[in-house]
């Protein structure tokens, strides 16, 4: 008998530990501040919004700055900030002011998309394996919006599903760096 009570102890003080450390997990979890977490999951949410009022703007730029021309018309466009009052009183109630509009392989990078196409290049910035955004893999800053450069770069065709810069990007940095050398 005195072979089982080394057992015995054994499970039990196995069980106080086990049931310890679940109590210790539930104080944990009573500590967890959720107005903080709310606060958090609010800004993303605030940052996304930002994100897809930006883009409508862009989208009505696009669709002002090309008037009747074909979406396709071959040119490499330049676009600046979205005026903040932009009057459509000219323009049918009938037509759409986007169909024309959307992203396109000429189009001339923003200054963070010719960043993200320089890093991308060079190798200093990657896209995460199993994810849409990109990581600094060496020295210096980091994307402003990792995804949202991400997510723009490739509904241009200027980078792949798996991150890496496609003919199309090499060719739209170009027309960046050339800009910038005007400049």
């Amino acid at each position: 008998m005195s072979d089982a009570d080394p057992e015995r102890n054994s499970f039990e003080d196995v069980a106080r530990a086990l049931a310890d450390e679940v109590s210790r997990a539930i104080e944990r979890l009573s500590e967890i501040d959720l107005d903080e977490i709310a606060l958090a999951a609010s800004a993303e949410g605030e940052r996304a919004r930002r994100w897809i009022d930006d883009l409508g703007r862009w989208l009505r730029e696009q669709g002002d700055a090309t008037g009747d021309a074909p979406f396709g018309s071959g040119e490499a466009r330049e676009h600046g900030p979205a005026p903040a009052d932009r009057s459509t009183r000219g323009r049918p109630t009938g037509e759409d002011p986007l169909r024309h509009a959307g992203p396109h392989p000429l189009d001339l990078p923003t200054a963070d998309q010719g960043l993200a196409l320089a890093a991308l290049d060079s190798g200093r910035w990657r896209v995460e394996p199993g994810t849409s955004a990109l990581a600094v893999h060496g020295e210096g800053p980091g994307p402003s919006d990792a995804l949202g450069l991400v997510r723009e770069m490739r509904v241009r065709d200027w980078m792949t599903a798996d991150g890496e810069i496609t003919l199309a990007g090499r060719n739209a940095l170009r027309r960046w760096l050339d800009a910038a050398d005007r400049a």
